[in-house]
Formats: C-alpha cells, structure tokens, sequence
C-alpha cells in the first residue's frame, strides 16, 4: 500500500483519460458494489505500520465488531487523495492509506467502495457506508447531518489555464462575470462560490456563472477545454492535478483560502464516532501518520496535531 511506484503509475493514466473526454470511467456511481468498485485492505498491508489500539476498538458498535470490517466511501477523482489505480477497479490514494491504518488499529479491516462525491453523507445517514472519506471539509452545515473525526487541514485555491492569461485571483473581483467550475456537492460549490458570486453584485459586477459537474475530473476538464474559466477546489489536490496535467493547467495566487480541518464523515451521532476519534487521535502522534504524507508527497502544512484535532473536533 504504502508505495509511490503505484501512486506515478496510475495518475497519468486517470489524468490524460479526463484530457481525452474519458472521464466518466472513474467516475463510479454511488451503487458501485464490492466485486466492481471495493478494495480490502488486509492487515499484512499495515499490519507492521500501528498496532491494535485496543481502547479504541472497545468503543466499537458491537455489531461493527462483529463484522470484522469498516466500508469507506470515496469519489474515486480527487488525487492524490483518492483515484482508481490502472485496472480501473482498484481504489488508491492518501486518503486509502490513511483509513486502512486506522481500520487496522481498531482490529478492522477496511473495505473501499466508490461513490459520487455528493451521494456520500446521505449514504452515511441511510446506513450505506460505515465512513465517508473524500476530502470533505468540516463546516457547520455539514456537521447539523454529520460527525467529523478530523485528520487535516486544507484550504481552497484556484486551478487557471496556464500562465493565468485572465489574471484571476480569490482575493479580489477578478473572478466577477467568468464562468467557474466545482464540483458537485463541494463547499466550493454550496457555500464559497455563491458568496463570491453574492459579492461581486454587492460591489455592482456581474455574478459568477458557478457550474458544477458530478466528479473533479470532469471540472478538469472543462477548465482544459476551455468551456469554463476556473476551478475552484481543495488546493493539494488542485495543485498535485495541474503539476500532472501536463501543463494544461496550474493553481494561481492562494494555496489555502480560508483554511479549515477536513475529517473522516460518519453517521450523526454514531457511537462509530467515538471509537474512530480515539483510534485517529493516537494516530496523529505516530509515524504512520507522517509515512502517509511523505509517501503521496503531500504537504506537511495539511498536519495537524492535537491541539488542531481538539480545535476542529468541536
């Protein structure tokens, strides 16, 4: 699992399929069953990275003990994060590794399903999925239908066409008029999007045309092609896509507007909860936790700490 080789191999691939108008192949439905769209990762894979943490796992629901297993739910388009490996079958990513070490620390062990990203909580609540896990910020809105076990803290920036030829920026009304992309069911798409859009008619500009499309590469692609002027989006996620578009694309200006924790999403009010804060929070102090970021070469700015997980725990 905890492999680079396999991280360059399947990229390129995922990227240029979305140049290419392929996107939808990655693209799973929320009824992706385990033989077509699931992965389970088995304890020889992080058996040596962190042991049981047995405090943890008595917090368990006792029907999830039972089981034996942990479904995670993820839209497979977001990488590093969490994309389909070269058999198209396979899910793969930052956020996989992440969540095979904790299943694994509970005495679990994870399954991988793909899911479109705005599917997920609502299958969380329907009882679909035991974990929803795609990068999701933790906002308020989210938290009235959801609970958050944080595990980073990211921002949102800004994909442009190379070389940023429109000079667009989030910080100013540079993005007033144009036609911007998020996808579907993302803050950027509910919340920061209408309120950049709301303030530029304050400021007397034209509103943004906020278009959104179903998986992230989709958004990609529709920046590539020309059909919209922006992306915005989560910004490693954002910056490790426009670095492996082959220069299609590039992030501009502010790597982490309006900063905020992004956390594991489970079933309001699950006793899950509880057993998944303990088993994460010990986790932030191994090196685990550090192996994940400096195997998919995420920024270490996106750690946290107990102190950030106590913060955007409340």
């Amino acid at each position: 699992m905890f492999s680079m080789n396999r991280r360059s191999a399947a990229v390129i691939p995922l990227l240029l399929a979305s140049a290419l108008g392929l996107a939808a192949c990655t693209n799973a439905s929320a009824e992706t069953t385990s033989d077509t769209g699931s992965q389970q990762a088995g304890a020889s894979d992080v058996g040596d990275a962190v042991p049981v943490n047995e405090e943890a796992r008595a917090l368990l629901p006792e029907s999830i003990r039972n089981s034996g297993t942990l479904v995670f739910a993820s839209d497979p388009t977001y990488p590093p994060f969490e994309y389909m490996d070269t058999d198209n079958k396979t899910l793969i990513g930052f956020d996989i590794d992440l969540t095979d070490l904790v299943a694994h620390s509970l005495g679990l062990k994870a399954e991988h399903t793909a899911a479109t990203f705005d599917t997920i909580l609502p299958g969380l609540t329907s009882g679909k999925y035991d974990v929803g896990v795609s990068s999701f910020s933790i906002t308020a809105d989210r938290k009235k239908a959801v609970d958050f076990v944080p595990y980073m803290a990211g921002g949102t920036a800004i994909g442009v066409a190379t070389g940023n030829p429109k000079n667009l920026s989030l910080t100013d009304k540079s993005l007033c008029g144009q036609r911007i992309a998020a996808q579907k069911g993302s803050t950027q798409a509910l919340t920061q999007g209408p309120k950049f859009s709301k303030d530029c008619v304050a400021a007397g500009e034209p509103a943004i045309d906020i278009q959104t499309f179903p998986g992230q590469s989709d958004a990609n692609l529709a920046l590539i092609s020309g059909r919209v002027d922006a992306i915005l989006s989560d910004s490693v996620s954002l910056a490790f896509q426009g670095e492996e578009s082959g220069g299609k694309f590039e992030v501009a200006g502010d790597m982490d507007y309006q900063r905020a924790g992004v956390g594991l999403a489970v079933k309001k009010n699950s006793q899950l909860t509880k057993a998944l804060d303990k088993a994460m929070e010990d986790l932030l102090d191994s090196e685990a936790y550090g192996k994940v970021y400096a195997d998919w070469k995420v920024p270490t700015r996106t750690q946290i700490d107990a102190a950030d997980f106590a913060k955007y725990s409340k």
